[in-house]
């Protein structure tokens, strides 16, 4: 009898607890803690619990690192000195994007916006890789011209001969896949939505401009394209705060790449790093020192004169030119090909000292910073069936604006007035490069500032005449000084045509944004939106107090 009022009483405890606790849980999610309301409506949601992981990434926990060279400096440059930053939790590629990955963006190009269409002329040329980098004056490389690219024996090769732009360019138009596909998974798009765009029958779908202005996106057809179960539904637009859609993919600013490549989240103790690492995995040696796969080569690169790949068989690095991108293990923050096989295009703009004086957290140099452009009625505009181009230094056509997207310009001096943290739009020359921090900031007055200039680049230009004939004109100048510009841009890491010294992550080299070679490739980064850890209690157990 006693057993059973115990039981009695052990229940009805459990049933109070559960329900108090119930409640305590709906008074935090549906009550508010500042005024008491209850929070009703689609504007509030309390049910965010993690950011999604986006195909192809690795999560990369954030921290302190020395930033920069701590070991070789043989060229004695003063070029990327050391400094100790912070990088806040993001998102990489696991490996670098591949000639297949590649292959889908072309073929959505040329699916959406055919180049037969002289609207959309120009388009799907100018993503094209440049397959010409594989020629040389002295080498036999034809079949790399014809094959790499699109060969299916290369297909998980890395891509090469892409630019800056068209990376920068890549990144944009994967972001608007993923969160396309997101929108399908959650209701809010049809399965054929993703189709409406091939042949230009719809404007393809834009994330920010979805944000922006929904009811315009798909060319204004996005009503018929709605997913069954929103259809009837009173909200049946995503918003940016339900938390389904994504961050965009980009191109990682050089300190989060040196970060990731550096990977010494194994190496520490306590809030210390117990050495230094000259290559991206543990070590002072190119060769695997375990005991399975001892003596072989941990990245794919140029050994010595002659000698890209070593002798065949045991101790080769597998490539006289690029390997698989998943060829060489990993390191320990999972990613590939951080050492060797392609140096890899950053966001950055490239100065050759970092000013960590005015910054230690998340350093990157390449802010321009705009803003949706608004029409009359206050709402964003959309650029509805406009292609504009951009014609480079090279001669070559790039998009700039799409159909579908929103119409961008640069914040004005209601953003910038009585600010302290900017004062314009275009910060890439900030503190370094622009006239005001230039040592002849003293001759202003002079009439021609060209001549005044720290970094005083070839400014070569192409023109059009009066017959539509592009005509490009070398720059011959006396006055040039220098090779760089707001528009070179920073590239890491070694390749299959370097030697170890460039395996350091902390190595920097640069070349003009529209530029491409056959050792650069690049892979995507993505902001992490919400607190700098995925998990708790992290501390490992032989750390924590007994």
């Amino acid at each position: 009898m006693k057993n059973t009022v115990r039981f009695s009483s052990l229940f009805f405890v459990l049933i109070a607890l559960t329900v108090a606790s119930c409640n305590k849980s709906n008074n935090s999610s549906n009550v508010s803690r500042a005024t008491g309301w209850k929070l009703e409506g689609d504007n509030y949601n309390n049910n965010f619990k993690e950011q999604e992981l986006a195909p192809g990434m690795v999560f990369i926990e954030g921290g302190t690192f020395t930033k920069g060279k701590v070991q070789d400096d043989i060229m004695k440059d003063w070029n990327n000195a050391a400094s100790q930053q912070h990088v806040m939790s993001f998102y990489m590629d696991e490996t670098e994007v591949t000639n297949l990955m590649y292959i889908e963006y072309l073929n959505y190009l040329k699916a959406v916006y055919p180049p037969s269409n002289p609207n959309f002329s120009g388009i799907y040329k100018g993503a094209l890789p440049d397959t010409l980098v594989w020629r040389n004056r002295l080498s036999f490389n034809e079949d790399l011209v014809v094959n790499y690219l699109r060969h299916p024996a290369y297909s998980e090769f890395p891509v090469v001969g892409v630019s800056w732009l068209q990376a920068s360019q890549y990144a944009g138009w994967r972001t608007n896949r993923v969160n396309e596909a997101i929108l399908e998974r959650e209701g809010f798009l049809s399965e054929e939505a993703k189709y409406a765009a091939i042949g230009g029958k719809t404007a393809a779908f834009n994330t920010e401009a979805y944000l922006s202005s929904p009811s315009l996106t798909y060319g204004g057809q996005i009503d018929s394209l709605q997913g069954k179960s929103k259809k009837d539904s009173v909200s049946v637009f995503a918003k940016r705060s339900d938390g389904i859609l994504l961050p965009s993919y980009r191109l990682p600013t050089e300190t989060e790449w040196e970060y990731a490549a550096q990977a010494q989240s194994d190496d520490r103790e306590y809030n210390n790093y117990k050495g230094r690492k000259k290559y991206p995995w543990d070590g002072e040696y190119t060769r695997n020192k375990d005991k399975r796969g001892v003596g072989d080569q941990m990245a794919n690169f140029k050994v010595s004169k002659g000698d890209y790949g070593g002798i065949a068989g045991w101790s080769d690095d597998g490539g006289a030119i690029t390997v698989d991108t998943k060829f060489h293990n990993p390191n320990s923050f999972g990613l590939y090909g951080m050492g060797g096989n392609v140096a890899e295009w950053v966001a950055d703009v490239y100065r050759p000292i970092i000013d960590d004086d005015i910054s230690d957290f998340n350093y990157f140099r390449g802010n321009v910073f705009n803003k949706p452009a608004t029409g009359n009625d206050g709402k964003a505009i959309i650029n509805e069936n406009k292609v504009v181009f951009d014609t480079l230094p090279n001669g070559k056509l790039i998009s700039k604006s799409l159909p579908g997207s929103l119409v961008m310009v640069p914040v004005d001096a209601n953003e910038t007035y009585l600010r302290t943290n900017f004062s314009e739009s275009d910060n890439r020359s900030y503190r370094d490069g622009d006239l005001a921090s230039s040592r002849q900031y003293s001759q202003r007055n002079i009439e021609d500032e060209e001549k005044i200039k720290m970094y005083n680049a070839p400014n070569n230009s192409i023109k059009t005449n009066d017959q539509g004939e592009i005509v490009k004109t070398y720059d011959t100048s006396d006055n040039r000084n220098t090779l760089i510009s707001n528009d070179v841009r920073v590239y890491k890491g070694g390749s299959w045509k370097d030697r170890a010294f460039w395996l350091d992550p902390a190595q920097r080299r640069f070349l003009p944004q529209y530029m491409a070679t056959d050792f650069i490739g690049f892979r995507c980064a993505m902001s992490r939106i919400g607190g700098k850890s995925n998990t708790q209690n992290k501390t490992p157990k032989n750390k924590r107090t007994k």
